[in-house]
């Protein structure tokens, strides 16, 4: 079946893409009666951070004992319960920090500690020698099961690969002896890869042979260790393996989603539709290649939807920051949750969305008496508030460009007090957008405040260097002025129901024909748009006299 419409113009690329098969080529999936795609995620599943093992040994420049020591209390601090420490058996630095942690009693009682070793028995007692002391830990024992692997990496078929599991998980068990805190779990590396019969045939040897109970469960981890298809194909291959284990009370079915297609968040959500109950991953998806999957991404996905996710990225920054620190490669900018814009607003129609989204939210809690931080949130383009990630709102809208007359006003107002009226805003927009333009940067707050003065604030060809008005009856105001218009100065005065009708009528004296169309007022600033001498004008005025400069102010941009 193709999914490639008729009336597609493109022509085919000149790329060899006959050089590669699709999926369905490569490995056989069942998939029957699929289940997974009407279940619901209601609870987290148990988040298993291998950043100090599977993430380390992708990076240039490889954790020492100190930061990998402040990447573990970070993750304790966070909430993880089940944490990767390290391979033990690959280095003298891995070991020796498996040690520290144990000599140094720094694994709390709440955290279980995963070490990780290959199915080679002198390994697997390096593993053993590293955690003796710890109360409980969980032994990861691989090794690569499918055809590809076996053919090419390993030499080996079936049989001498079942063989081969086999010896280390009775060797695994023999160093365990009869220790009720070590557990242990199994991962056929290159799961996506192998044949599903396989696959079960293996998982469910261990279980039996490793003598699994739901006091002490084995752990099946099912690596996609390279991406090869759509997240549904993943989902398909876990469902079946899900439904078909033996024992399964006894099995905590666990996943490892890579990221080479760039849909290992995809995969691993639905993966635990699909009955997956534990999830192995790193904080920002580093990992080999494209990385692992991104654990924080996936919290924070259940967070979104009002599923608690059960670990604490109350500090997004601080955690970003310590991950930057260790693993010395930065976040994206984008990141999802994390990233240092992915909160922030430059397009003119997102800002007026999230501006008045804002507004309503807060509107809406007072009118419920519930706090803001506690109320339902429902802000356009603010998956999740900020501030529920320790962000403030300085960052939610930023103007350059592109940003439009809602963005524009929303940060005069928060930062500077000055709310424009909904008919001025369009008008500051352009000024703003000509001064961006000109510069080809972003505009801080303190730069648009500084442009609304130099607009608005600012003398012109029509100055007032004195001035009166007073009520001389009840809705009688006279308005009386030393006015100075071009090269010429001279005393006016004129009379209104109010003291700007009043004023209008002394500038009428001085050959000026004004109308007042709009006017509005607060504690900050007074604003007026007038047609002056046929030419229709906004101005702003502040202090005392706010109203009366407004209208000065709409006068000289009207003249100009």
């Amino acid at each position: 079946m193709t999914t490639t419409p008729s009336w597609n113009p493109q022509r085919p690329s000149p790329m060899p893409y006959h050089r590669y098969r699709p999926y369905q080529e490569r490995v056989h999936v069942p998939a029957g009666d699929r289940r997974w795609p009407s279940a619901r995620i209601e609870r987290a599943p148990l988040w298993v951070p291998v950043d100090l093992r599977d993430g380390n040994q992708a990076l240039a420049e490889p954790m020492d004992t100190p930061r990998k020591r402040r990447f573990f209390d970070l993750l304790v601090t966070t909430g993880f319960k089940e944490i990767e420490i390290g391979y033990p058996s690959a280095s003298r630095t891995d070991f020796g920090f498996v040690r520290h942690l144990v000599d140094g009693g720094a694994v709390p009682d709440d955290v279980t500690p995963v070490v990780f070793t290959p199915a080679r028995t002198d390994l697997i007692d390096r593993t053993f020698d590293a955690i003796e002391g710890l109360p409980r830990a969980v032994v990861h024992l691989y090794i690569a099961t499918s055809p590809v692997w076996r053919d090419v990496v390993l030499g080996r078929d079936r049989d001498e690969v079942r063989r081969t599991v086999r010896r280390a998980a009775e060797h695994m068990a023999r160093r365990a002896g009869d220790a009720p805190g070590v557990r242990f779990q199994f991962s056929p590396e290159t799961f996506n890869l192998t044949e599903p019969d396989f696959v079960l045939e293996l998982c469910d040897g261990l279980t039996w042979l490793w003598d699994a109970s739901p006091d002490r469960p084995v752990t099946h981890n099912l690596p996609a260790t390279v991406e090869i298809a759509t997240p549904n194909v993943y989902a398909d291959q876990i469902e079946y393996v899900h439904r078909n284990l033996s024992r399964r009370d006894s099995v905590i079915l666990s996943v490892h989603p890579h990221n080479d297609r760039g849909t290992g968040v995809a995969c691993a959500e639905l993966a635990v539709l699909a009955g997956a109950q534990r999830v192995e991953g790193c904080l920002f998806g580093n990992g080999e290649r494209t990385g692992n999957v991104d654990l924080v991404t996936l919290a924070l996905n259940l967070y979104a939807q009002g599923v608690d996710p059960m670990v604490d990225f109350g500090d997004i920054d601080a955690v970003r920051e310590t991950v930057e620190h260790c693993n010395r490669l930065p976040v994206h900018p984008r990141h999802p949750y994390a990233g240092e814009l992915v909160h922030t607003a430059f397009s003119g129609t997102h800002q007026d969305a999230i501006g008045k989204g804002l507004a309503h939210h807060a509107r809406r809690a007072a009118e419920s008496g519930v706090p803001e931080r506690q109320a339902p949130w429902a802000v356009p383009y603010l998956p999740v508030d900020p501030a529920d990630l320790g962000r403030s709102y300085e960052a939610v809208i930023r103007v350059n460009s592109q940003s439009g007359k809602g963005g524009v006003a929303y940060l005069l107002n928060r930062h500077a007090g000055i709310d424009l009226p909904p008919g001025m805003r369009p008008e500051f927009a352009r000024i703003v957008q000509e001064a961006t333009d000109d510069s080809g940067r972003e505009a801080t707050p303190k730069e648009l405040y500084e442009l609304f003065q130099a607009a608005y604030l600012t003398e012109g060809a029509v100055r007032l260097h004195a001035w009166s008005t007073h009520e001389e009856a009840p809705g009688v105001h006279r308005f009386v002025c030393t006015l100075e218009a071009g090269d010429r100065t001279g005393d006016h005065e004129g009379t209104g129901t109010g003291p700007l009708t009043a004023f209008v009528d002394a500038l009428a004296g001085a050959g000026l024909t004004v109308d007042v169309l709009d006017f509005a007022q607060d504690g900050t600033a007074a604003f007026a748009e007038c047609r002056v001498n046929g030419v229709t004008a906004w101005g702003a005025g502040t202090g005392p006299s706010a109203a009366v400069q407004a209208v000065l102010s709409a006068v000289n941009r009207g003249l100009r």
